[in-house]
């Protein structure tokens, strides 16, 4: 459970200390940050925590294009009787529900429980379901080699982990409010670009 104060206190400090223990969402803009946002500090009364970006984008709230949230560490909040949802968002981040045939009761297996038990973790420590942390994986997994390669985005949409180009596109374009191409159109015209590389 978020303490709104702590969060509240770190957010407006830019801590880095918090980066990646939680996400913090603008009800005004409907947009969701890191807690080290280079951005002008909302107003309490208007922010919202989050436990994970899952979470954010589960109740309707996007990515910041400034602080980008795809870029954030993993969290480190979980520990002791928690580290079973860990072990499954790692499993997630590296792939574990990309490849036919996987499910929510493989993963669960993988982490010796069953589907339902791990659902009320995430649920209870992250904020979020095993699949809508999948999409956002996914959804960050693409922003990253959108930023940082030169790949079509047919390989984009295969190597983040979705099935077709056209549900690449009607998910980033949902989750970003804007389509994949123009993400990269912006980032082509930033002086901050990488050079191109593999992911």
């Amino acid at each position: 459970m978020l303490d709104f104060t702590e969060c509240d206190r770190a957010r407006l400090a830019r801590d880095a200390s918090y980066d990646g223990r939680f996400f913090t969402g603008v009800r005004t803009t409907r947009i969701y940050c890191r807690p080290v946002c280079p951005a002008r500090p909302a107003r309490s009364e208007n922010v919202t925590y989050f436990l994970s970006a899952a979470a954010a984008e589960a109740d309707g709230f996007r990515p910041c294009l400034r602080c980008r949230p795809e870029t954030a560490p993993f969290s480190p909040a979980w520990n002791g009787s928690r580290t079973t949802a860990e072990r499954a968002l790692r499993l997630i981040a590296e792939g574990a529900l990309d490849h036919d045939g996987a499910s929510v009761e493989a993963l669960a297996a993988r982490v010796g429980i069953g589907a339902r038990h791990l659902s009320r973790l995430f649920a209870r420590h992250v904020g979020a379901s095993p699949m809508q942390v999948l999409r956002t994986s996914r959804v960050q997994r693409a922003k990253r080699l959108l930023d940082g390669t030169d790949l079509t985005m047919t390989e984009v949409a295969m190597r983040a982990g979705f099935g077709s180009l056209r549900r690449f596109n009607a998910v980033f374009a949902e989750v970003y409010r804007l389509p994949p191409s123009a993400i990269r159109r912006r980032m082509e015209v930033s002086p901050s670009r990488s050079p191109a590389q593999g992911p």
